[in-house]
């Protein structure tokens, strides 16, 4: 395991010199050459160091997984609904109702190629690796969110910023109690569909 010196530094390029530098104006693809070599230094990381084998625990609780994540989802369901009523009614379930294959399709690929890679990063990763370094649990887990949302900054957006950081706090306490990057994957996956479903797909990058 490397050294205390080293996981600092590790952390402060990661999940705040990155991210912040995404805001700014430079080509787009030195950001992407940024995330590639990132993200395979974290999967390194994960494979080589932390000894991860990336295999399903087949003692898995699915059924109350699905029944808090149902109840979360219900909630997310009535706040958000209401939200797009009162703000911005005539984009209330847009896409759905006027590009349903490219509604089925970006459900598909932001499920597979953007959720699972940031759980890997944002929980998996992250718990892994700097857990040990926070005495508190809560403190942990705010700061956990407070730099998922932090990952967000490029939209330059006050609510995509509090809504990813309330998602990180779900996320976060997700992954606590199930240990599992599968999980927290499909929670991640289920209430990001749900916004681009609503029509709040626009504010968060989605295709439109």
């Amino acid at each position: 395991m490397q050294s205390l010196q080293y996981r600092l530094t590790e952390f402060f390029l990661i999940f705040i010199i990155v991210p912040i530098s995404f805001a700014f104006d430079f080509p787009i693809w030195i950001k992407m050459i940024i995330g590639v070599l990132g993200f395979t230094y974290i999967l390194f990381i994960l494979l080589k160091v932390e000894k991860n084998k990336f295999k399903v625990n087949k003692s898995l609780n699915w059924k109350t997984f699905w029944k808090r994540t149902i109840l979360k989802l219900i909630g997310i369901i009535i706040i958000t609904i209401i939200y797009m009523f009162i703000v911005d009614k005539e984009n209330l379930f847009i896409v759905i109702k006027t590009k349903p294959a490219l509604w089925v399709m970006i459900l598909f690929i932001y499920s597979f190629f953007s959720v699972y890679p940031q759980e890997l990063i944002y929980r998996t990763f992250f718990f892994q690796r700097y857990k040990s370094l926070f005495n508190n649990e809560s403190v942990f887990i705010l700061i956990n969110a407070a730099l998922f949302s932090l990952a967000h900054i490029f939209f330059k957006n006050t609510l995509v910023m509090f809504l990813t950081f309330i998602g990180g706090i779900l996320f976060a306490l997700t992954y606590k109690k199930t240990k599992s990057t599968l999980l927290v994957s499909v929670e991640h996956a289920i209430f990001g569909c749900w916004l681009f479903t609503v029509g709040m797909g626009e504010m968060l990058g989605f295709p439109s």
